[in-house]
């Protein structure tokens, strides 16, 4: 797809020498797990990077060698490679207190070969004592070199002056991107999250392995189709906080639902050949809590298909998963095959109809009648000898900044705790009569009238 971007720029370097903590440093938020074991950041994380003079997207690649097993070393060399072919600009991390290391000697070697510009980042010269440290690392050979400490904020400006040197000038139909519709790729781990990613990308970005649990941090993709721009939040599989999680899934847990709150719509990945389990019907309930847009996929369906009765079992199963999730009952279901790839086009289509519908509104007074028409038919019930009068009613203006917005409307009436739960929903479903609103859920909000 041809279409301006943003400059690129990776950062590699062996496992633990702060490639996250300077990754976390440049993007100005948190997004990359800091810890201690080595080779925790498997994957290439990417953010946008505006706080030099030039905007460009930081990638933080999985540590290379050493991550400890032996097939996704090979995984994380390749990624790294690509890394190589698709950035403007390379940052090399070093460790100045671990000092040169026959690893960095063998990276600077393909570093060199592979002719892209580079600068050298020697990392944890943390004061003017651990200066001299540097010095150390002069025998790579690289023209361009920054003293920096990620964990304490230090040499970060400098090296920024460094990066804008590099960076090709970005015209500024692009420096104002419009934001990118931002999607959190949710659900247990070993349901196909990064198997869905890949069969959208079509590329090895995420590391997909059988390992449980490989994903462990949430991971944004950046993703362009028909001219729109999408950012695919994947998280860390949420697993269910058992007593022997350790910190690093605590953290995933946080940060799954971190993505869910930052994300505009949240697709749910559920494994058809287990079925809704009582960890996806929790992740439902983030979803709904959280009040955002949702769709589900159960996924995997290239396992059950060629079983006898294949197609009757799916409507089956996919019945069986609606009534287990039935508090996100506006959230469509598409069934697919992140494997073979099957279905993973309709996605987009749903995501289309969930923004359309966003945009939609109902009148002012074609929202009265519809209201007062529901109040007739069905008078609200009576809380502690009151009842719940309506006096007007009205959707309220969505904001400018948000993409998604679920629709709300406001209800003014004489006591908003007159409205029992069931009476909510009972109205719910008369709006969605008369406006669908696919994918979105529908926030009433109740005002008490002031008395005059």
């Amino acid at each position: 797809m041809s279409h301006a971007r943003l400059p690129n720029v990776a950062i590699i370097g062996r496992p633990n020498v702060g490639k996250s903590a300077l990754f976390n440093r440049l993007a100005g938020r948190k997004i990359a797990i800091v810890h201690d074991q080595p080779g925790i950041t498997r994957d290439r994380i990417s953010a946008i990077c505006s706080r030099g003079k030039k905007t460009f997207t930081i990638w933080d690649t999985g540590g290379i060698f050493g991550a400890g097993e032996a097939e996704l070393t090979e995984q994380v060399h390749r990624t790294a490679e690509s890394a190589f072919r698709e950035s403007d600009l390379l940052l090399f991390v070093v460790d100045a207190k671990a000092g040169l290391s026959p690893i960095d000697e063998d990276l600077a070697r393909s570093l060199r070969k592979s002719r892209k510009p580079t600068i050298l980042v020697v990392n944890k010269i943390d004061n003017d004592k651990n200066e001299p440290l540097a010095a150390d690392f002069d025998s790579l050979g690289f023209d361009r070199a920054v003293s920096v400490s990620a964990e304490h904020n230090r040499g970060t400006a400098e090296l920024l002056d460094q990066i804008d040197q590099f960076l090709p000038k970005v015209s500024a139909q692009i420096s104002a991107v419009s934001a990118p519709l931002k999607l959190a790729i949710i659900g247990r781990p070993n349901v196909g999250k990064s198997s869905l990613i890949n069969a959208i990308m079509q590329s090895e970005r995420a590391i997909v392995s059988e390992l449980p649990g490989t994903t462990r941090d949430s991971i944004d993709i950046a993703y362009q189709r028909d001219g729109k721009e999408f950012l695919f939040i994947d998280t860390a599989g949420i697993r269910r906080r058992g007593k022997l999680s350790s910190s690093v899934e605590v953290f995933s847990v946080m940060r799954a639902e971190r993505s869910i709150r930052r994300a505009d719509l949240c697709v749910l990945i559920v494994d058809l050949t287990s079925g809704v389990t009582a960890q996806d019907k929790r992740i439902a309930g983030l979803i709904q809590e959280e009040r955002k847009a949702g769709l589900v996929i159960l996924n995997k369906w290239d396992l059950v298909k060629p079983k006898r009765g294949g197609a009757q079992r799916i409507r089956e199963l996919a019945t069986e998963a609606r009534e287990r999730i039935f508090f996100l009952d506006y959230a469509p279901v598409l069934i697919a095959s992140a494997q073979s790839g099957e279905n993973v086009e309709r996605l987009f289509q749903m995501i289309d109809t969930i923004e359309r519908a966003s945009a939609k509104r109902i009148g002012t007074g074609v929202f009265n009648r519809l209201i007062r028409a529901a109040f007739a038919a069905n008078p609200p019930p009576m809380v502690k000898g009151k009842r719940l009068k309506l006096f007007y009613a009205a959707q309220t203006a969505g904001r400018e900044d948000r993409k998604l917005q679920p629709p709300e409307f406001v209800l003014f009436v004489n006591d908003p705790r007159l409205l029992p739960r069931a009476y909510g929903r009972y109205l719910e479903v008369q709006i969605r009569r008369a406006e669908p609103y696919p994918g979105l859920p529908i926030i009433l909000t109740l005002r008490p009238r002031t008395q005059k």
